[in-house]
């Protein structure tokens, strides 16, 4: 039986960036991964997936020029399921050659095969053949990361009432799609076939949505659905479905909603049934989750780690990473750097929505006295150029410290334009950094400037003493090397 320093069950953003760190430190290590090819959900069903499709649509469907040229404009007259394919199995092929040069270049070995514990320090791994194979390690990291959520109520059959892993494999575009849940991935897969003129119903049994999202926010992005003709069911249980040629949904008020395609989106388990964790100690929770630790992500069995979807939330690519990287260096007591309190949290809607920090209600809850400041994208000189009718910038300052709280984007390039809140929120930087600093024209970033200098020119000016402001800024300088 072969010997290890770590085992990583799991090869998505958590697993293999816990494993590379770990080779880093000089540690033997060997990654399991049950599917065809490494990269786990993130890469083959998950994050590359959704937002290679989602910029596939945008480019052959001409969206980003509909503000100029009107919404019936396309770039491409005839689009089929082939064409949104093509381009994503050549984006993941390059995704797993990189990962698999990478694994490579630091030594790190990698078996295909399903992984189960025979005891607290060994795993048998089944392989594509059924040949079984055990290997042992003085730690493990869990990263098996989730699969769709169905119920047995629903009849999925593969064809026309599918889940967010069957979407990838369409055959055809479907004329009328209805989507079963307004998370972010039922958000997103709602948006992206709207914009391929797709007629969708997106239906939930909660009366909002995206709930840890600033709610004037998400006003300006029901508007938005609702005038590019999504219908919402909110509020709404489902019934029934009749999975027949053109599925029925039955809602418990009566309504019945008839489309071609039905997407079920309502949740994610994770993929915890196969790896016998009683024999290593441990046991799953609701969902198939696993408790770990949330600073250095170790469950109650001390030398077994879980990191990424497969705990809960926030159940992000750019936080697996995180966590899989602090939880091999604390497996190696090796120093690791804490992430920041706030982080980016981006859903690929269309349009894009992200943000970090404090909303307006939790500021509110917590008492803080507070001032906004927006910028409408339209008013920009960029946005003009750009042809944008919507979106905008909105930053929250304390009234008292003058810091920023937080900022919260919705429309184009918003997960991109996120980053520029998140160094000044995570430096705690004033209003004062955006008032006096200048930014490139014509620029969707200027917002940044016009916003704070919105709730600037509503602040009292004796708030915050002329020296005070002055550490705060050499502050933030010293933290930047300037």
């Amino acid at each position: 039986m072969s010997s290890y320093d770590l085992i990583v069950i799991g090869s998505g953003p958590a697993g293999r960036r816990a494993a590379v760190q770990a080779a880093k430190f000089g540690k033997s290590v060997l990654v399991v991964e049950k599917g065809r090819r490494v990269g786990g959900v993130s890469v083959h069903t998950g994050t590359i997936p959704s937002k290679t499709l989602r910029e596939t649509v945008l480019n052959l469907t001409g969206w980003r020029e509909r503000g100029f040229y009107g919404r019936s404009y396309r770039a491409k007259k005839d689009i089929s399921s082939e064409d949104l394919l093509k381009r994503l199995h050549k984006t993941l092929d390059h995704e797993v050659e990189i990962l698999e040069h990478q694994f490579a270049r630091n030594n790190v070995s990698a078996l295909r095969g399903t992984a189960r514990f025979v005891d607290s320090h060994a795993i048998e791994i089944m392989g594509e053949q059924n040949e079984k194979c055990r290997y042992s390690a003085d730690k493990f990291i869990l990263a098996v990361g989730t699969r769709p959520y169905r119920p047995d109520h629903i009849p999925f059959n593969g064809e026309t009432v599918i889940d967010s892993d069957e979407i990838l494999e369409l055959k055809t575009l479907p004329r009328t799609l209805a989507v079963i849940g307004a998370g972010v991935i039922g958000i997103e897969y709602a948006t992206i076939f709207s914009a391929l003129d797709v007629r969708v119903t997106l239906i939930d049994p909660s009366t909002s949505i995206l709930g840890f999202v600033d709610r004037e926010l998400i006003a300006e992005f029901v508007h938005d659905l609702r005038d590019r003709g999504i219908a919402l069911r909110l509020g709404d249980q489902v019934k029934s479905i009749e999975a027949q040629t053109k599925p029925t949904i039955t809602l418990q008020n009566g309504r019945r909603v008839e489309a071609d395609l039905v997407l079920f989106a309502a949740g994610r388990s994770s993929n915890t049934a196969s790896l016998n964790l009683a024999a290593c100690g441990l046991e799953a929770a609701e969902r198939g989750r696993i408790k770990a630790d949330s600073e250095t992500f170790q469950t109650r069995v001390p030398h077994v780690y879980a990191v990424g979807d497969v705990i809960g939330f926030p159940s992000l690519a750019s936080t697996s990473m995180e966590q899989g990287r602090i939880a091999a260096c604390h497996a190696f007591d090796e120093q690791a750097h804490q992430p920041p309190e706030f982080f980016p949290y981006g859903i690929y809607s269309v349009p894009e929505i992200s943000t970090i920090g404090m909303t307006e209600e939790e500021v509110r809850e917590r008492n803080i006295s507070y001032e906004v400041g927006i910028a409408r994208f339209r008013e920009t000189s960029r946005g003009h150029i750009m042809g944008l009718h919507s979106g905008f910038l909105k930053m929250i300052f304390s009234l008292e410290t003058r810091r920023l709280l937080g900022v919260h984007i919705v429309g184009e390039g918003a997960t991109e334009l996120i980053h520029i809140g998140q160094a000044v929120l995570n430096l705690q930087g004033p209003l004062e950094y955006f008032v006096e600093n200048t930014f490139n024209f014509p620029t969707l970033a200027e917002a940044y400037k016009i916003a704070a200098l919105d709730a600037w020119n509503r602040m009292p000016k004796d708030q915050a003493s002329v020296s005070e402001l002055a550490t705060m800024t050499a502050r933030m300088k010293e933290a930047v090397g300037t």
